[in-house]
C-alpha cells in the first residue's frame, strides 16, 4: 500500500493504489501482480485556505517481486500546481524494497520542487523483537526504534486477507519510510463489501482483464501515531481494490485540498516462481 501526494513522502500502498499480513502463516494467502498502473490526476476540491486555484499530474506506480525474493516498488507522482500568483511542478520518486520473510525494508524519495531536489530521505529498517529499528543515511545519519509496525506490501496483504474475511474496519500501525522516515502511522481501514463494476463505471475501461472482475471498495486514513480522541487524519485515500492488489479510481484527500486519479494505463506482468 502506498501513500503519496503534494508535500508528502509516499503508497506507499498500494496502491496501490493504486495503494500499506496478519502473520507469517497467512502472509501468502493473497498473491499480488506485479504491474505498472499509470494514473491521471486533477483537483477534485479546494478550500480558500489551501491557496490552490488548479492543480493536475500524473502518477505512476510499479510493483514487483514476490513473497520469496522480496517486493520492489517504483513510484512516480508529478504534479503541476496553479496558485494564481505562480505555477510549480512537483515531482516525488520512491523505491522501496520489502523482504517480508526476514522483517527488513530499504526505502530512498527524492522530492522536487521545479526541478530542484528539495530533499532526500534514505534508509532501512528491521524488525526486531522490541519493534521496528531505523537506520537513517540522510539526510543525516541516525538511528531511530519504533515500535512494531506492518511495512506497506504486508499492509496491503493484510487488508485483502481481512476484506475476504468480510471484516469491514480494522486499524494497524504501519512504517513506510514517508516524510522524514523516523515515525509510525496509525491506519483505519474500512472495507466495503465486493461489488462488480459497472459498464459506465469510471476507468473500469482501463484494467483491462480485471474489468470484469470484483472489487473491494477501500478507505485508508492516516493519523500520527500521538494521535488523541477525535484527531484528524493527516491523508486519507479511497479506492476501487481488486484481489491481486491492482487498484483504480482514486481519491486522495489532504484535507485543504482533494485529488482524483484515474487509471489510464495497466500491465500486468508475468509473476516469477516461488519455491
Amino acid at each position: 500500500m502506498f501513500r503519496t501526494g503534494f508535500g508528502l513522502a509516499s503508497f506507499g500502498s498500494v496502491c496501490v493504489a493504486a495503494m500499506s499480513v496478519l502473520g507469517a502463516g497467512d502472509a501468502n494467502a493473497s498473491v499480488l501482480a506485479p504491474h505498472r498502473a499509470v494514473y491521471d490526476l486533477e483537483l477534485k476540491d479546494a478550500s480558500d485556505r489551501s491557496g490552490i486555484s488548479g492543480m493536475y499530474g500524473r502518477m505512476v506506480y510499479e510493483f514487483n517481486g514476490s513473497a520469496c525474493e522480496g517486493y520492489t516498488v517504483s513510484f512516480r507522482f508529478m504534479t503541476q500546481v496553479d496558485t494564481g500568483e505562480e505555477v510549480r511542478l512537483t515531482d516525488q520518486q520512491t523505491t522501496t524494497y520489502e523482504d517480508m520473510r526476514n522483517g527488513n525494508f530499504r526505502f530512498l524519495t527524492r522530492s522536487f520542487t521545479d526541478e530542484k531536489l528539495d530533499k532526500e530521505v534514505r534508509g532501512s529498517a528491521h524488525e526486531d523483537k522490541t519493534g521496528v529499528k531505523v537506520e537513517l543515511t540522510a539526510p543525516d545519519k541516525r538511528e531511530v526504534a519504533l515500535a512494531e509496525s506492518r511495512f506497506p506490501t504486508e499492509h496491503m496483504l493484510e487488508v485483502i486477507d481481512r476484506a475476504k474475511k468480510g471484516e469491514a474496519f480494522f486499524e494497524s500501525r504501519i512504517f513506510d519510510g514517508s516524510d522524514s522516515g523516523d515515525k509510525t502511522l496509525i491506519t483505519s481501514t474500512f472495507v466495503g463489501k465486493p461489488r462488480k463494476p459497472a459498464p459506465d463505471d469510471v476507468d473500469v475501461g482501463k484494467a483491462g482483464k480485471l474489468a470484469t472482475e470484483n472489487y473491494w471498495p477501500v478507505t485508508i486514513s492516516y493519523f500520527n501515531d500521538d494521535r488523541s480522541g477525535d484527531a484528524q487524519p493527516i491523508y486519507s485515500m479511497a479506492f476501487k481494490l481488486y484481489e491481486n492488489g491492482v487498484t483504480r479510481d482514486l481519491t486522495m484527500d489532504y484535507g485543504d485540498f482533494v485529488l482524483s486519479g484515474k487509471l489510464t494505463n495497466l500491465e500486468v506482468f508475468n509473476a516469477g516462481d516461488c519455491k
